[in-house]
C-alpha cells in the first residue's frame, strides 16, 4: 500500500539539511541510516552513504532514481551461493578445463604465390 497523496513523500528533514549545505557536483558522501526516504530531486548528482545494517554503501543518485527509497539502492543480505560442498568443487573443476583448449587452433597460411 502506498502512502496517502495528501501527506507527501517522507524524506529525512536532516539529510535534506546536510544535502542543502552542500554545492552541487561535491563529492563528499553523506551517511544516513534513513532508508525509509525518498529520493527527491534535490538529491541528485549526490552520494548518499546509505547504511545496510553493517556499514554505508556509497550510491550516487540520479534522475531515474527519483520517487524511490534508498533502502532499494543499499541490499541487506549478501548471497553466497547454492550447493554447499560438492558444488564448489564442481565450480572450481570447471575454469581449468575451459582454461586448457583440447586442440590447438591451425596456424594462419602465408599467402600462396601464384
Amino acid at each position: 500500500m502506498s502512502r496517502s497523496l495528501k501527506k507527501g513523500p517522507f524524506v529525512d528533514e536532516k539529510l535534506l539539511a546536510k544535502i542543502a549545505k552542500l554545492r552541487r557536483g561535491d563529492k563528499t558522501v553523506v551517511k544516513t541510516w534513513s532508508r525509509a526516504s525518498q529520493i527527491a530531486p534535490e538529491m541528485v548528482g549526490f552520494t548518499i552513504g546509505v547504511h545496510n545494517g553493517k556499514v554505508h554503501l556509497p550510491v550516487y543518485v540520479v534522475e531515474n532514481m527519483v520517487g524511490h527509497r534508498l533502502g532499494e539502492f543499499a541490499p541487506t543480505r549478501k548471497f553466497l551461493r547454492h550447493g554447499g560442498k560438492m558444488q564448489k568443487e564442481l565450480e572450481q573443476g570447471a575454469p581449468a578445463v575451459a582454461a586448457a583448449p583440447a586442440t590447438p587452433a591451425p596456424a594462419a597460411s602465408a599467402k600462396k604465390e601464384s
